[in-house]
């Protein structure tokens, strides 16, 4: 396939937003900031990520996991969110049906939807043996949206194979795959599978630097859109309704997502919690501190972004 497939015009997005999970001088989380940042989502119409490499899912410790699970729940309510199932391992480990098992019915426990990060075991075995994995994970869950997950953003991620894919559509607890590959191509080809194999399958674009993938049938589950998902609710509006202002307002967010994903792309959440402070939707612009960090002068272009933004 070397061309993309037709436009889809009008049709109504689902979108997922990864939630920032900001720090206050001290070290703690700033749970009045985190529960602002979901009500805020949420009202939106965005659906809430917690727990994401964007809420450090793969960094932070089983209380704070569970306290943002808490606090996600009691604001989404029926409306629902998802979270990341995270579990760490080491280069040979093998698969850790348990610790998927754990994680999940933690998230499930909280009203959520697991979103299954990869793992060194799960990903460093046969194709054969990978889709085995996840039909394990399926029968141990309710539902549970796939994640393949490019090594730029984490070195136990992988993109599979299509075979892998094709057989990750078919199973019917998994009700789509957040893709992450940064290649639009390879988005192209997943939607081709979905089309063919299971229409109602989703797949959810996890490219920062292509997010007009929507226009071809991707929904998201974006990190980027932590930064702005009032205005990422109303580009989807504006496409549903066949307004060509969804280009306009879309080319400014991706400006934001080409500076802001630049190399150190894990970097990109110091910058979210810089963009979301000039916003004064969290009181410090810190992070975790495993986490990169980006220079001060980027908060010039910020500002400069949320001024083009504001005009839309």
């Amino acid at each position: 396939m070397n061309f993309p497939p037709p436009i889809i015009s009008r049709r109504k997005i689902t979108g997922m937003s990864a939630i920032l999970l900001p720090f206050l001088e001290d070290g703690s989380v700033d749970w009045i900031g985190f529960r602002g940042h979901v009500e805020r989502t949420v009202e939106s119409g965005l659906v809430p990520a917690v727990n994401m490499d964007t809420g450090y899912g793969n960094l932070i410790d089983e209380t704070t996991k569970t306290l943002a699970l808490e606090a996600t729940n009691s604001i989404a309510g029926n409306a629902g969110y998802v979270a990341g199932a995270f579990v760490g391992d080491q280069p040979g480990a093998t698969f850790s049906l348990s610790g998927y098992s754990a994680a999940m019915e933690l998230i499930e426990k909280h009203g959520g939807t697991p979103v299954i990060f990869q793992s060194f075991g799960l990903t460093q075995q046969s194709d054969e043996c990978i889709v085995k994995s996840y039909e394990e994970i399926a029968a141990n869950c309710d539902r549970f949206i796939g994640f393949e997950l490019g090594t730029v953003f984490a070195p136990f991620g992988a993109i599979y194979s299509l075979d892998v894919y094709r057989e990750l559509v078919k199973i019917q607890k998994c009700i789509g795959a957040k893709h992450s590959s940064l290649s639009r191509q390879l988005e192209w080809e997943r939607l081709s599978i979905r089309n063919e194999t299971r229409p109602e399958f989703k797949v959810f674009t996890g490219n920062d630097l292509a997010i007009d993938m929507v226009i071809y049938g991707s929904d998201y589950l974006l990190g980027l859109s932590t930064f702005a998902p009032d205005y990422f609710a109303k580009r989807d509006a504006l496409w549903e309704q066949g307004d060509s202002r969804f280009y306009e307002l879309n080319d400014v967010l991706q400006y934001l997502g080409f500076f802001t994903f630049r190399a150190p792309v894990p970097a990109y959440k110091h910058d979210a919690a810089k963009f979301l402070k000039l916003r004064d939707w969290i009181r410090t612009d810190l992070t975790h501190p495993q986490s990169p960090h980006r220079p001060d002068y980027d908060i010039e272009i910020l500002e400069r972004i949320l001024d083009q933004l504001q005009q839309h």
